[in-house]
């Protein structure tokens, strides 16, 4: 059995999002009628269509099949050259396969999107937001950042100042923002900034945010010392102006003493004798005691002793509250976080401590919610970043508020275990002193490097902002 092929062209290209086609020669240069079936192989198999699927071809005769390359505008399609085949069976002869290859070049195109969290901020001295910068293109991603505002209120330390993003992954810059001037006194001001992502050849990205400066003492507390000054000097100037003469009117006599006073005897009074008396001490009632009269009352009932009812009270559950008053009783003065994870179609799992994994691994079960508590580090706060079905940019949403600063050994709850509730596709935390660090496992990414925040307005993030990464498991420390 013989089989010529040709591809025409041999190398072709593509721009992502669109479709290019290739044709396929093939001649029977055997004897014998043979069917062929025709079947996509390589890295491109799954954006490429081959029809007709089959061609019947006498001896001597040729056929032509069409191959459409329609590679999607996402950073799964890798720009640059990428190599393709046709595997050819033939039905009187299978052990005779034929694969003819050929060369697809991907443009390239670049896609970017950047946001802040949060887009405010809040600070006396410092505001501490994070840019998160997603590569949506099928090529690295190279930028610089920088940042101004009308005015030049504010500095910008942004770490790193430039980044490098692999297509389809995503960067978080730390961005510190320090107002030049103080209000010492008076309301709050906002601030609004911007931080540029710039790009070699491309006009800058902006990304607007709000950094809300805080007064440092209260306006009610400078009028309050307004008014205290005011009057002390009120009243030192009033002293001043009506302070009344002192004059002395005693006249200088001399008074001569002749008279001598005989001591007089002094009678020695015993007081009377207080009758002592013994006072016993109030008795301490214990459960034991309680439990002992119980008993006692009972037996003077004679015969007629009634029956006792036992209620078995139901165990609390073991939150991460309870993990982490253990290892504090055990260590007063360390640091400690304990965490556990309310799991898609599993519940709540048992609490774990610094470091460890809470939540699955390769199930693909999602996180609903999570219950954080620490030890020696001023309390937390946190939210979640949750699944958003009315989203029209694929990215999830914040829950409405933060929790409130919760202290240290009390339990904190993010995102929801009720049946209905959306999955959490990331979340976000800080605490009053020291650092707090995290690793996520993201469905489809995986396990990302630990990174660490300062206390609060510092926050530390894990997870993902899009849809279909849901939060997988997480290992938290301070």
């Amino acid at each position: 059995m013989s089989l010529w092929t040709s591809l025409e062209p041999a190398s072709a290209s593509v721009d992502p999002g669109g479709s290019t086609r290739v044709r396929l020669r093939l001649r029977n240069t055997g004897d014998v009628v043979d069917e062929y079936r025709f079947e996509a192989v390589g890295p491109v198999a799954p954006w490429t269509s081959v029809e007709p699927s089959s061609l019947r071809l006498f001896p001597g005769t040729t056929g032509t099949v069409e191959l459409t390359f329609a590679p999607p505008r996402s950073s799964d399609a890798s720009a640059g050259p990428n190599a393709y085949a046709v595997r050819i069976t033939p039905t009187e002869h299978p052990e005779a396969t034929t694969v003819p290859e050929g060369n697809l070049t991907i443009t390239p195109f670049t896609e970017v999107r950047a946001e802040l969290v949060p887009p405010t901020v809040k600070g006396r001295f410092r505001g501490r937001p994070r840019l998160a910068i997603d590569n949506l293109g099928n090529t690295r991603l190279t930028a610089s950042l920088s940042g101004g505002d009308t005015g030049d209120h504010l500095s910008y330390d942004l770490r790193p100042g430039n980044v490098q993003v692999e297509p389809g992954r995503a960067v978080f810059v730390k961005a510190t923002l320090k107002p030049r001037n103080i209000i010492w006194f008076g309301a709050k001001e906002q601030r609004p900034y911007t931080l540029s992502v710039l790009r070699s050849g491309a006009q800058p990205m902006p990304v607007e945010g709000t950094y809300v400066q805080r007064g440092f003492l209260p306006r009610w507390l400078a009028t309050f010392f307004g008014l205290f000054l005011a009057l002390a000097l009120t009243f030192v100037m009033l002293w001043i102006a009506y302070k009344p003469p002192v004059r002395s009117g005693a006249d200088e006599k001399t008074v001569e003493a002749g008279a001598t006073l005989a001591p007089s005897p002094s009678a020695s009074v015993s007081p009377p004798s207080l009758p002592s008396a013994e006072v016993s001490p109030p008795a301490v009632v214990t459960p034991e005691s309680q439990e002992a009269a119980a008993g006692a009352g009972g037996g003077g009932g004679g015969g007629g002793g009634g029956a006792k009812a036992t209620v078995t009270a139901k165990p609390k559950p073991d939150t991460a509250a309870t993990a982490v008053r253990r290892l504090a009783k055990d260590d007063p003065g360390g640091r400690h976080i304990c965490y556990r994870a309310y799991v898609s179609g599993v519940g709540w799992q048992k609490p774990v401590c610094d470091g460890t994994i809470a939540g699955t691994t390769g199930q693909e079960k999602p996180i609903k919610a999570l219950n954080i508590a620490v030890a020696g580090v001023a309390g937390s706060a946190a939210n979640a970043f949750v699944y958003n079905a009315e989203s029209t940019d694929g990215k999830g949403k914040w829950m409405p508020k933060w929790t409130p600063i919760v202290p240290d050994r009390d339990d904190n709850y993010i995102g929801s275990s009720k049946k209905d509730a959306p999955y959490m596709t990331g979340f976000a935390i800080n605490i009053g002193s020291g650092q707090v660090c995290e690793s996520s496992h993201v469905h489809d990414y995986g396990w990302n490097n630990p990174e660490c925040a300062d206390p609060r307005p510092d926050l530390e993030f894990g997870g993902s902002l899009d849809n279909p990464h849901w939060l997988e498991a997480v290992k938290l420390t301070v």
